[in-house]
């Protein structure tokens, strides 16, 4: 029988809801599959986790560790562990070692895949890391030019020509290049999971622009990168009206959708998947997959943070990892 995958599930904003999903995740699994996680952080942040949530577990240093204990790469924080629910620049330095650590781990071939936990941008900007989040920060750890986000969920995946941008910014970013470039990645994306994806790019502007009434956009740019596409014996079709492709989507016209922009991608998926849909970056040398909830410090410390979405996160994560890299 193949082997599991080795999973790096990285912490997160350790003053978020992150240990505490990740520690409920690992408790609903049996020993046998909790052997096949290294958990990239700090034993101190699982354990006040743990108490908060009850889940019982033993945690111990990889790779010796304890037997039946949840392996751990310790990261050095230099500082105490931050206060629960509160952003500071000591959470935000803490994230972005552990994704370091964890990218690390991956490059080296130690890791299959990444999980990550959720990270606070203030936080991590307050630290002196001025990046977009974890796509940007990832980008720049692997070398990548660029990087794409895929939202994915059972019934509707879309993937975003611009994420963390002004609205103005991400107008200004929808090139035929940009655009063209969205499509490939999901594209090549899906057939390495297997299938060949039915695409289809959403208009930027109301009614794709209704021929220049509302903008054009669409025509000048959006169109040209479809017809590249099709060039290359890709299906996909659009630009179609950004408020009709997500429900056409969603009722089993097309496997993925090209979002635009950030909210219009992120509101469709949250609204019909909010606690199944994982982020997923494509484009890297690496894969990675995250929850798609941020750090919730109003609940931080609770024990009340779902953990379901770290669980599809890790189910996701572990079929990427199955399956080939492409070339």
């Amino acid at each position: 029988m193949a082997r599991n995958p080795k999973v790096a599930v990285t912490l997160g904003d350790p003053a978020g809801v992150g240990p505490e999903v990740i520690v409920k995740a690992l408790a609903s699994m049996t020993p046998e599959e909790r052997r096949d996680f290294v958990i990239v952080g700090n034993i101190e942040a699982l354990e006040r986790a743990d108490k908060a949530t009850g889940a019982g577990l033993r945690y111990g240093l990889e790779p010796a560790g304890i037997a039946d204990a949840v392996a751990v790469d310790e990261v050095s924080l230099d500082a105490p562990l931050p206060e629960i629910g509160k952003v500071s620049p000591v959470a935000g330095e803490a994230s972005v070692r552990y994704i370091t650590r964890a990218v690390d781990l991956a490059m080296s071939g130690r890791a299959d895949v990444i999980v990550t936990a959720p990270i606070n941008k203030e936080a991590m900007n307050l630290a002196g890391h001025h990046h977009d989040g974890h796509t940007g920060l990832l980008a720049h750890l692997t070398g990548s030019k660029s990087s794409f986000m895929l939202l994915a969920s059972e019934r509707l995946n879309t993937i975003h020509v611009s994420t963390h941008i002004s609205l103005k910014g991400a107008i200004e970013r929808a090139t035929t290049a940009r655009v063209l470039a969205t499509i490939e990645a999901g594209h090549r994306h899906f057939l390495r999971l297997g299938k060949k994806a039915r695409i289809a790019v959403a208009g930027l502007n109301p009614h794709c622009g209704e021929n220049g009434l509302f903008g054009t956009e669409d025509t000048e740019f959006l169109a040209p990168a479809v017809e590249l596409a099709k060039a290359q014996g890709i299906d996909v079709v659009g630009p179609i009206s950004a408020d009709t492709v997500f429900a056409r989507a969603y009722n089993g016209a097309f496997d993925l959708v090209i979002a635009q922009y950030h909210d219009q991608g992120h509101i469709p998926i949250k609204l019909v998947a909010f606690e199944t849909a994982v982020n997923v970056s494509l484009g890297l040398p690496i894969d990675r997959v995250s929850v798609d909830h941020g750090t919730a410090f109003d609940i931080a410390g609770t024990g009340k943070a779902n953990h379901i979405n770290m669980l599809s996160a890790i189910a996701y994560a572990r079929l990427m990892a199955r399956a080939p890299r492409p070339a």
